[in-house]
């Protein structure tokens, strides 16, 4: 029952607000041991470091820095994490923490040096580089997760019991919003959110399309995709707003509205949520989830919500901490819990399997077969979505057919 060292690649936003809380309680819980972080820079690096929020949470935890904390924070080494991922020992943990359009070669460096993933979503953009990953992991016996969160969340996962038992009906017609804040774009977003390599509907709307396919089985076969471009602070030029229409198999219809700009003066870190109807026997059935308020708010004394504002729907379940049995504060919400997930399977597949590859492969064809993680074989719908995506913004649009048989692909309608 030995323990795993993880290596994240990537030390933005994600890494501070999910990925890092999440791994250094896996550590203090015995499941994770060394944590290593390699960035382009120290700058990001030395932010989490100095984080106080997680100093209290974690006092006496910390993390080997690449590069070094003392070098400058303006010297990149763009190629430093293929070096940190040679020198892990065999079987331990990628975590894939960075820009969309980077993912596909971090995961690749990953597998060839036999070390297991975890993705941020969405794992490639294209459908073709999914399939290779999903190629080359069962022939290695490795494991590799995509951290679609939103399946960890309760109520998604009530929402797919109910409707597998027919309890709502057939999803007809619905709605999803993820729009988040403003100030996102004076983040390191602006140098990576731009129109050439990614868009709001890639990059957050994909965690609605994969929620739709998680509650009801149906795959997508059409998406079109519109866009508003903006500029960053830095000049750079980005779609700062989407509005797409997905087509599921059974000829349902889902529209989803995301972007950069909810405004920072809200009382909500964001804006989102997620409206289904479905056809049933002489009636209809509804799944609706405000995913913004979650019933709690809060007037803090001080401008220390969201963008600075002091009143804020607090929503418990994403992430927060928490006071618990232990020194510290404890991480909790449907965040923690996927990466949780994600973890603890490699965890089980190395403590029951071990050097037998076979048993490894079981083990992963379990996982992909239960369909609660998202794996390359599970998910593969949602590399097509994005894929497609792109392919609908970058002309203005047009239709995008998705074909699952011979082989999956996408064309223009």
């Amino acid at each position: 029952m030995k323990r795993l060292d993880v290596t994240i690649v990537g030390g933005g936003m994600i890494t501070n607000d999910l990925l890092l809380p999440s791994i250094y309680h896996l550590q203090r819980t015995k499941i994770v041991g060394e944590i290593k972080i390699c960035a382009l820079n120290s700058a990001p690096l030395k932010y989490l470091r100095d984080n106080q929020e997680l100093k209290q949470a974690f006092p006496d935890q910390s993390f080997t820095p690449y590069p070094d904390f003392s070098e400058p924070d303006d010297k990149n080494y763009p190629e430093l994490y293929k070096k940190v991922i040679s020198e892990m020992k065999p079987r331990q943990v990628v975590v894939v923490a960075m820009p969309d359009n980077l993912h596909y070669e971090v995961v690749m460096e990953a597998l060839k040096n036999n070390q297991h993933v975890l993705c941020v979503k969405p794992l490639v953009l294209q459908y073709k580089q999914a399939a290779e990953i999903e190629n080359i992991l069962m022939e290695k016996g490795l494991f590799v997760g995509v951290e679609y969160h939103k399946r960890f969340d309760r109520r998604s996962l009530m929402a797919k019991r109910a409707y597998m038992l027919g309890h709502f009906g057939e999803f007809a017609m619905g709605e999803a919003k993820l729009i988040e804040p403003y100030y996102y774009r004076y983040s390191n977003f602006q140098n990576w959110f731009t129109v050439d390599r990614t868009d709001p509907f890639v990059y957050i709307g994909c965690h609605y399309v994969d929620l739709v396919y998680f509650i009801t089985g149906l795959k997508p076969v059409e998406v079109s995709v519109e866009g508003v471009k903006g500029k960053f602070p830095n000049g750079n030029v980005g779609f700062m707003w989407s509005d797409a229409r997905v087509r599921f198999e059974n000829d349902a219809l889902l529209s989803v509205t995301n972007g950069l700009g909810y405004p920072d003066a809200g009382a909500g870190s964001n804006d989102q949520g997620l409206l289904m109807y479905c056809e049933g026997n002489g009636k209809t059935g509804m799944i609706k989830h405000d995913d913004q308020y979650r019933g709690v708010a809060y007037c803090y004394l001080e401008d220390i919500g969201p963008g600075g504002s002091a009143y804020n729907y607090v929503s418990p379940d994403f992430f927060r901490f928490v006071p618990w049995e232990g020194e510290g504060y404890k991480p909790v919400g449907y965040g923690p819990d996927s990466v949780s997930a994600i973890i603890g399977a490699i965890k089980n597949i190395e403590d029951n399997a071990g050097d037998d590859i076979e048993m490894r492969k079981k083990l992963i064809k379990d996982i992909d077969a239960k369909g609660i993680i998202a794996t390359p074989a599970n998910s593969f719908i949602n590399e097509l979505v994005v894929e497609a995506g792109r392919m609908s913004i970058l002309n203005d649009g047009r239709p995008v057919r998705i074909f699952y048989e011979p082989q999956p692909h996408v064309a223009f309608r």
